[in-house]
């Protein structure tokens, strides 16, 4: 492995946590990276000062472009799916270095599809990775005073739409556990124990977004899947307590679960078998 290679597997797990940010996508995510190191590949590294920097530019900039392109093509919009889960055991080592670069809540991702390309990038890079607001102005084209607006209007939005979550993950696990056990003996009164009264419940099957509000919606589309309980297994979806579905070694579903004061507030639960298929877990 020659100089420039190590360098950039150095910088990998950071450039593809931007990515799958910006992107909501784990193939996506990695076809930016991929380009990245094609790009680098073409120039000459010894040139560049600050490697991670640039790299993280480049990374942003193909994300950016891919967000666009997305959006002119208006064949799927970016609010009408789910994002790619990240899928660990449960118990799984959190210091492990992967885990850690895409545990963001999938709560946030979602949040941020509604944002446009280009308030997505600022937040991203600035909020979530400290990049100053002179590198990413350049970025998208803006000077530095126009690229902190951006930021703040994407923060505002971001903020009054994203739940936070209990910071116990002990207490989380036992709210999610109870969840499990209810929809496993079809017990109403303990799925509405554990449901915020406005939990909301989206479902992206493949065929766009369906959701559900208020509790006893949630509880009773719940309980018309208790004969897939018994096959179910907890498990860490970005980071937090969620649930995955497996049957005859087929991953059927994953569901990500926000709790907050000891109730869940949202469940996102994805269910496309295309995308299924080709999701890593661990």
């Amino acid at each position: 492995m020659d100089d420039t290679t190590q360098l950039f597997e150095a910088h990998r797990p950071r450039l593809h946590a931007v990515a799958y940010r910006m992107l909501g996508s784990l193939t996506e995510a990695d076809d930016a990276v991929q380009e990245a190191w094609l790009r680098l590949n073409r120039s000459d590294a010894d040139a560049v000062d600050n490697l991670g920097g640039w790299l993280t530019t480049v990374v942003a900039r193909i994300a950016l472009d891919m967000l666009r392109a997305r959006s002119a093509r208006h064949e799927e919009p970016l609010d009408d799916r789910l994002p790619d889960p990240v899928v660990t055991a449960a118990g799984a080592d959190p210091e492990q270095a992967a885990v850690l670069a895409d545990s963001v809540s999938l709560a946030l991702l979602v949040v941020l599809q509604t944002l446009s390309p280009t308030e997505r990038l600022v937040f991203v890079l600035h909020d979530l990775f400290a990049v100053p607001f002179a590198q990413i102005a350049r970025i998208v084209d803006r000077t530095p005073a126009a690229t902190k607006q951006l930021a703040s209007r994407a923060r505002r939005r971001v903020r009054g739409q994203t739940p936070a979550s209990d910071a116990d993950l002990d207490g989380q696990r036992a709210v999610v556990t109870a969840f499990r056990t209810a929809s496993r003996t079809g017990d109403l009164d303990g799925l509405l124990a554990v449901l915020d009264p406005d939990v909301t419940l989206r479902v992206d099957q493949g065929a766009g977004l369906q959701v559900v509000r208020g509790a006893a919606a949630v509880a009773g589309r719940a309980l018309t899947f208790t004969r897939l309980a018994p096959f179910t297994r907890l498990a860490q979806v970005n980071g937090g307590p969620g649930v995955v579905t497996v049957v005859d070694g087929r991953l059927v579903s994953v569901l990500a679960m926000t709790v907050r004061e000891g109730q869940i507030v949202e469940i996102d639960i994805l269910a496309d078998p295309d995308r299924l298929a080709t999701l890593p877990t661990g």
